[in-house]
């Protein structure tokens, strides 16, 4: 098969049969995505490692998959009031982040039980209920009624800083391998 006639095949074709049938690979291809793979595993590799800095990046992770999870509730629940919606989106983001957490940031699945991670790690994040609520009464007390991506914003800012009191938190309480001992 010729170059031109493998243009004519999918390209999903091609790459599950990890071959460009017939047509002359140059070498820098080779060799730039066999770095890639190289670079791409030793990536996961340390990701996966347990101390602070790969705990630190996986739980930034789980942030924001929580807190895109805050704004649909929120944005889904504004109808009702900010305070209503606010509730509503911590609870259910607190809920799915404590457990990423237990499985995947701290790797604390088979040390901490799902409910001692929603009871301890919930305790944690009731302050950053209490502190967002605060914000945004303040917001609306000084500023009346703004746009809901204000709010957000708000919200992202205080939970962002609370995050970081949090992280050290979980990290060194609820999901620590030497408190469970």
């Amino acid at each position: 098969m010729t170059c031109p006639s493998l243009l004519r095949r999918t390209a999903v074709d091609g790459v599950r049969q990890g071959r460009l049938d017939g047509c002359i690979e140059p070498r820098w291809v080779r060799e730039r995505s066999s770095a890639v793979r190289v670079r791409s595993s030793a990536a996961r590799e340390r990701l996966q490692q347990d101390d602070a800095r790969a705990q630190f990046v996986r739980f930034v992770v789980v942030g924001g998959v929580s807190s895109a999870l805050y704004a649909v509730v929120f944005i889904s629940l504004q109808g009702f009031g900010a305070q209503v919606a606010n509730l509503s989106g911590a609870i259910a983001s607190t809920l799915l982040a404590n457990e990423m957490h237990r499985r995947s940031t701290f790797h604390a699945g088979g040390r901490v039980s799902w409910f001692t991670a929603q009871w301890e790690g919930g305790g944690l994040a009731g302050i950053g209920l209490v502190a967002t609520s605060l914000a945004l009464a303040g917001l609306h007390t000084l500023t009346g009624d703004v746009g809901t991506v204000v709010q957000l914003s708000l919200i992202a800012a205080v939970t962002g800083a609370i995050g970081l009191i949090r992280f050290v938190a979980l990290r060194s309480w609820v999901f620590s391998p030497a408190a469970r001992d």
